[in-house]
């Protein structure tokens, strides 16, 4: 089944979606699509769509603080247009368009208090495995925090153990495909200095030395 904005796989996750959807009428509040073209040599796979970022402006990580920090990256090393991921009215930026590069997530839709439960993670990976897939060899992978790191682990069917997560840490995949983890770039871990603007910068700056990515 290819991904769509109607998917009701997960009861809890559409039930929720549905009382969002009355609370904030002018909110996205449905399953968040890929932002930026398929096939491309970086894939980003975040966690979930957060309450008023992706799930208000129906763009991965746009509209909150983790968006804010990803999306200045993205600009700083050459992967998008823009620095800025919301417009004037603090819709998505219209202007800003990606390079070289694609942002999806572990799990499409918001979680209630931002936890998936392991079946919907699961439900959800078929979608993560078809964004593989369209990978070329060689690609790099950057998993935004552990949920994410073992999502891309399960869509190719490889076993958790054996690929421990870590911060800046580069995994060689069989396929050819290379891992690289980063704590996520949300508030909670900026705040508490477990990531910090530098050793975010220092990942990308990592996945550079070992691809030829920039457009």
């Amino acid at each position: 089944m290819k991904f769509s904005s109607k998917c009701r796989l997960c009861p809890r996750l559409s039930t929720f979606l549905d009382e969002v959807k009355t609370a904030h009428p002018d909110y996205f509040a449905k399953p968040v699509p890929s932002f930026g073209d398929a096939g491309t040599s970086l894939l980003i796979v975040g966690l979930a769509p957060g309450m008023h970022g992706a799930n208000r402006t129906g763009r991965p990580f746009t509209g909150d603080y983790a968006g804010d920090l990803l999306y200045s990256t993205l600009h700083k090393f050459g992967f998008a247009t823009a620095a800025e991921p919301l417009d004037a009215n603090r819709q998505a930026n219209p202007k800003l368009t990606l390079k070289g590069c694609r942002i999806t997530n572990a799990v499409r839709c918001l979680p209630p208090q931002n936890k998936p439960e392991l079946a919907e993670i699961k439900q959800c990976n078929d979608f993560l495995a078809q964004e593989l897939v369209a990978l070329p060899q060689g690609a790099a992978i950057l998993a935004l925090g552990t949920i994410a790191h073992e999502a891309v682990l399960r869509a190719l069917s490889l076993k958790v153990k054996d690929f421990k997560f870590g911060h800046d840490k580069r995994h060689e995949l069989a396929n050819g495909l290379k891992l690289y983890d980063s704590y996520h770039c949300s508030r909670y871990n900026t705040q508490t200095k477990r990531l910090t603007e530098s050793t975010f910068h220092q990942v990308f700056e990592s996945i550079l030395e070992h691809h030829n990515l920039r457009s």
